[in-house]
């Protein structure tokens, strides 16, 4: 039996929009702890949404990360012997954070020069609903479905 849940943490909203979600994709996006490369990183692709589209560079951001996160996943589970891909709902936060790992691995993977021109090109990618981050929410939903029949699974 496992000890006692951890305490939630929560982090503080960022300094320029004033939003805990920036603060918490901020530091996903974050190497060797140099966060402040991390803040300028984000918001010099934010600035460069807002050229491209012509839009609040924020908004398009949290549209294009509602975009690619996914509402069912499967998960492994072991059953007599035989593993089976069980298909789950998706908690909300998990929701979330599967989000923007989407996001920052499929943006790190982008041909363009900088990490800035890398992250803007996929958010914008995503606001439109298409991309690599949007390809890996259609294959995991892709593969829920197809394993419908093992729901009765679910633990």
């Amino acid at each position: 039996m496992r000890k006692a849940k951890p305490k939630k943490r929560y982090v503080l909203p960022d300094p320029k929009f004033g939003d805990t979600m920036v603060t918490k994709f901020v530091n996903y996006l974050m190497k060797d702890g140099k966060k402040s490369t991390a803040y300028t990183i984000f918001y010099d692709a934010i600035q460069l949404v807002e050229e491209k589209t012509k839009e609040n560079g924020v908004e398009t951001w949290k549209k294009a990360l509602a975009n690619i996160s996914p509402s069912v996943e499967v998960k492994s589970r072991r059953v007599g012997g035989a593993t089976f891909q069980v298909p789950l709902e998706v908690r909300p936060e998990r929701k979330v954070s599967l989000g923007i790992k989407w996001m920052i691995d499929y943006s790190r993977k982008r041909g363009e020069k900088t990490m800035m021109e890398r992250l803007a090109g996929e958010i914008v990618a995503a606001s439109k609903g298409e991309g690599a981050a949007i390809k890996k929410k259609d294959d995991t939903h892709r593969m829920a479905e197809a394993n419908k029949a093992f729901s009765h699974f679910r633990f």
